[in-house]
Order: C-alpha cells, then structure tokens, then sequence
C-alpha cells in the first residue's frame, strides 16, 4: 500500500531528473579533465550549479509536499504543488544549461517556491485545522 502516491511518483521523477542533470556534469568533467570543482570553465560551473540548484531545492520540497498528502491536505494542493516543482525545475535547468537569459531561471525559481509555498500552506492546514 503507497501511502503518498503523488509524492511518490514526485520523487521518482525527482531521482531520474537528477540523473539527467548529473550525467552532462560528469560528461564534461571528462571531457575537460576537471576531477575536481569547475577547472574555471564556464559550461562545467553553469552544469555544477544546475545540478546543485536541483539538489538544493528539492529534498525539502519533497519533504513538505509529502508530508501534506500524508496528513491529508487536498489532493489539488499536492498536485498544484508536484506540478510546479517539475516544470519549475525544468525550465530553471533548461535556462542554466542553455545559458538562457535570466528570464526562464526568474520563472522556474518561481515556480519552485510557488511548491514550497503552497506545501508548506497545505502541511499547515492540516496541522492547525
């Protein structure tokens, strides 16, 4: 029995993304010969930090929109919420790795804090309703 089905195909597309993300850093950290931090290379560090953006953001998105749907928040919320991660998070690599103005990274990092927002209301609704 899955307890948190949204959040639980949230998480395994979650782990494949980060796979995505990660396979283009280590590509060029090849391809560079950098074993160890960006070798100040410009595609290598906009690589690093899409990465490390993703890695940064989404373990706790994941926690507080998991813990919504565990403690019964509604189910659109955890959708609204799911949603914008995923796209929010795609448009933010797509805009760091094809060195894209700032203007996709502005709506994905918007997008990311709309889940974590809109999770953390849905926890707390439940927590205090």
């Amino acid at each position: 029995m899955v307890l948190a089905p949204i959040t639980s195909v949230l998480a395994a597309a979650s782990a494949l993304a980060l796979v995505g993300l990660s396979i283009p850093v280590s590509m060029r950290r090849f391809s560079a010969k950098v074993l160890l931090g960006d070798g100040r290379d410009q595609v290598l560090l906009a690589r690093i930090r899409a990465q490390a953006n993703f890695v940064e953001y989404v373990p706790a998105a994941l926690i507080v929109i998991g813990l919504a749907e565990v403690n019964g928040a509604r189910a659109w919320v955890v959708w609204t919420c799911a949603v914008s991660l995923v796209v929010g998070r795609a448009i933010h690599a797509f805009g760091m790795l094809t060195g894209a103005q700032s203007k996709p990274r502005a709506a994905g990092m918007t997008l990311t804090w709309l889940a974590l927002v809109l999770g953390a209301g849905g926890l707390a609704g439940q927590l205090l309703g």
